[in-house]
This record gives C-alpha cells, structure tokens and sequence, in this order.
C-alpha cells in the first residue's frame, strides 16, 4: 500500500493503478477510521480494480467554535487498518497542498447546503463540497462511496456531481451500527460511558417513527410527534433537528406518501450526532 503527500504525487501513482486495473474506486474520509468506513473500503473493492482512500481532516467544513482541533487523527492506526483491507493508495494531503496560501475558489449548492446540517452549520456544505470537488479532480475516480448515516451530505454531492457533469458514480452504503444500534461515527470516542448510553435517544426516535408509519400513519407532524416525545424523555439530549424530508431536496414533507428521509441531530453532553432512516421503498 503507497501512501502519498502531494497532487503530483497521487496522479502518478494513479497512472500504474489504471493501466492495469480497470475502474478505481475512491473513499474520502476524515480519518478516525471505525467499520462503517471499512465497509466502504469492501464495497470499493467489491465493484473496482482498485482502491484509494483519503484521509484529510478539512479545516473549511468546521465553523469557528467547532471541534477541528480536537478532531481525532489517527493516522498509524488508519493506515494499519486499510493495508489490511488491502488498499492500494493512501492519499493524505496537508492542508496547504489543498488550500494553497491565498486560496479563493469554493463550490456551493445553493439551497440545498442550508438544510438539515447546512442550518445548523454554516458554510459546512460548502467546505464539503469544496473539498470533495478538490478530491474528485485529483483522484478521477470510476465510483466514489460515502455512508448513508451523512444523508443530507450525500444529497448535497450527488447535486454537485450532476451539475458540475463529474464523470462519476456516487454510491451511498447503508449505514453501519454498533450492536445497540448506535451509528457509528469517529465523534462516538468524544462520549463517556454514560453518555454512550444516552445517545441510543437518537435511534429509539427513529425506531418510534418508522414503527408509527409501518402501522400506517402517513401524516408527518404526527410522525415528528412521535420521535420528539422519545427524544424529551432522554434530559441528556439536546435536540438540534428532528425533521422528515425528501431524500434528495432535503425539502420537508407533509406526508410520507413516497421515499421520506427521516433526520435526527442531538447533543449528547458537548458531542453533536447524527443519525436517520429512510422510509418507504428505495427508488
């Protein structure tokens, strides 16, 4: 397994990895690596020659009071897990490779990057995006493959891979749990023991909503109702959003009559999750 620093350095290993290997697939990620990004990495290796994973910890996606510095980097760990997945090449820029000094170009999908977590956060879809488009230009991959537990930003990228004409297929892979049925996330580490245990709120509201609208109930504010009534029996939890939208607007909806995401964001202490379902059958 390579492991490269530069842009210049990445396309020249990506040569070899083309000439011989057919399509490549591409898993971006922010490091901290846990099994739900591994099960990228295997469904990468699943449907392409050849594998790349990045790992960059981007400074554009975090506001000003968020937690980019104390984001866990695990680099020895990361690279010790993906050689034994059998990745072929690991990019991991520095900062400044990315954003050279004076740095001035950024993309945004308008109107879509403020729902959900764009409300929430900023500029964070936008430092997404950005440095997705950055990843995609270098990498050049055949398939790119994210997690399902970050809907609204897989939303957000397959807009711009379609609009910016990305000669690429964005693979959304469903989400991974622990046994309890907590999503998995680099920022679980941040939680106590207590608070591991308080953050199974987000799942039980789920759960609540799904189990609602399986037996029928198609109205949406009831089924927020429900999910909120889980979430105020939890005091540890303090809600951010709890809202049922359109997997691919993001807009909100009256009623679950088609495909309906349902997303959730709490703190839990000072850690903010996430997690969601998606209702109906898949289109």
């Amino acid at each position: 397994m390579q492991v490269v620093r530069t842009v210049a350095e990445v396309r020249a290993a990506l040569v070899a990895l083309r000439a011989g290997l057919g399509a490549v697939g591409f898993v971006p990620t922010m490091g901290a690596l846990h099994e739900g990004h591994l099960s990228l990495v295997r469904a990468a290796k699943e449907g392409c020659g050849s594998v790349i994973v990045s790992i960059f910890v981007n400074p554009t996606q975090f506001g000003p009071n968020e937690d980019f510095a104390k984001y866990p980097r695990t680099f020895e760990a990361d690279c010790a897990l993906l050689e034994a997945e059998g990745v072929d090449l690991v990019f991991a820029p520095q900062v400044e490779e990315m954003y050279p000094q004076g740095a001035a170009t950024f993309v945004e999908v308008e109107g879509l990057s403020d729902r959900l977590d764009g409300a929430s956060r900023p500029g964070h879809f936008r430092g997404v995006a950005t440095v997705v488009a950055k990843l995609f230009h270098i990498v050049q991959p055949t398939r790119a493959y994210f997690g399902q537990k970050d809907a609204a930003q897989v939303a957000v990228l397959r807009r711009m891979v379609r609009e910016l004409h990305f000669p690429l297929e964005l693979v959304a892979c469903a989400t991974v749990r622990e046994a309890d049925g907590l999503a998995m996330s680099s920022r679980n580490r941040y939680l106590s023991v207590e608070e591991r245990k308080q953050a199974l709120v987000l799942k039980r509201a789920l759960d609540a909503i799904a189990a609602l609208q399986a037996a029928g109930e198609r109205d949406a504010a009831a089924l927020r109702a429900a999910g909120l009534r889980v979430i105020e029996a939890e005091p540890a939890a303090k809600l951010d959003y709890l809202k049922l939208v359109h997997p691919l607007t993001l807009e909100d909806v009256a009623r679950t009559e088609g495909e309906t995401l349902v997303a959730v964001a709490a703190w839990i202490g000072s850690t903010r999750l996430i997690d969601n379902v998606v209702l109906g059958d898949r289109v």
